[in-house]
């Protein structure tokens, strides 16, 4: 537990006759990036309100930062740092009196609160804009003043809720930069995002989360070997080599004129080991493999039931290997 910055058991939740958590189960490792995917109204923002204290569960046990949420709110509330979907950046002052506002809700002195304003201005990128109304800020520079604000208090413990909605695609890679430079710094992020790109991207874990439950959690990699439709795809320049590889490696999906084999796998470094193996016992050598898996798409529209699931013959992400 000590090794966790974040452990909840049966975390549980309804308004009404709805039941928005049910028995949620949740462990994210000191230093790591935890992304929680599902589909709208799924419960994700719930569940970043609920383990940053905003609102109460109605059951289950939860430690932040190592503090015990129900017994010591206090505690993890000075460990850790909310930047919501919607941004608290107030647009009638400018970006350098957003953090002096935040330094002295921090109770910093004034001179400790005008050395993080500075220092965190200039690691985001945003000395020019400074004397500006917040209101002139495009929506990437919004963004990173918002995280800037999140970090006047030193958290080591970000919770980061749909950060880059609404972003054009550079401010979204700008702001992946600002989040791969905070877990380097020992930082632990919980992010939950629609962009399951993002995710990719970005997470050591994932967790999709559907009709209140986890409907799986893992790494990218284990998520997607989670999902039908892998493969392996070998390439031949010598006709001969391609007949006699399908005979040795015996169920394969065969195309003579483009002189490749497909054979299912789930990309594992065991499956590769075997194909390779036999291959080499026949003395046989492809000119070309390539490893064929369903992307995080295919595993988010499988685990929560979404009627248009893309079929094994979708295009998948390759690595050549």
């Amino acid at each position: 537990m000590t090794d966790l910055a974040i452990a909840a058991t049966g975390l549980r939740k309804s308004y009404g006759d709805k039941t928005i958590l049910d028995g949620v189960d949740l462990t994210v490792p000191t230093g790591t990036v935890f992304a929680l995917l599902g589909p709208n109204g799924a419960g994700k923002t719930t569940a970043v309100k609920i383990l940053s204290t905003l609102i109460g569960a109605d059951a289950g046990e939860i430690r932040v930062g190592g503090h015990d949420l129900a017994a010591d709110p206090q505690a993890v509330r000075a460990s850790i740092g909310v930047t919501g979907q919607f941004s608290a950046v107030d647009g009638l002052i400018t970006g350098e009196e957003n953090m002096l506002l935040m330094a002295d809700l921090h109770h910093l002195t004034k001179a400790e609160g005008r050395r993080v304003t500075a220092e965190l201005l200039e690691r985001f990128d945003l000395v020019e804009a400074a004397k500006k109304p917040a209101s002139t800020y495009s929506g990437g520079m919004k963004r990173r003043l918002d995280i800037a604000m999140t970090l006047v208090g030193d958290p080591r413990i970000i919770f980061l809720d749909e950060p880059t909605t609404g972003l054009d695609p550079r401010s979204r890679h700008n702001m992946w930069q600002i989040i791969r430079r905070l877990v380097t710094g020992g930082v632990t992020v919980f992010l939950t995002t629609q962009y399951l790109e993002e995710a990719d991207e970005l997470a050591d874990r994932i967790a999709v989360l559907n009709d209140g439950k986890i409907a799986a959690e893992g790494t990218a990699d284990e998520l997607k070997r989670l999902i039908p439709g892998g493969h392996v795809r070998l390439r031949f320049t010598d006709p001969v080599a391609h007949r006699s590889a399908a005979l040795a490696l015996g169920e394969v999906t065969r195309d003579d004129d483009a002189l490749t084999l497909q054979i299912p796998s789930d990309g594992s470094q065991r499956d590769l080991r075997s194909i390779l193996e036999r291959l080499d016992s026949a003395g046989i050598e492809a000119d070309e493999l390539t490893v064929h898996t369903p992307d995080l798409d295919d595993v988010f529209f499988a685990l929560t039931g979404d009627t248009h699931v893309p079929s094994q013959t979708s295009q998948p992400k390759e690595t050549v290997r």
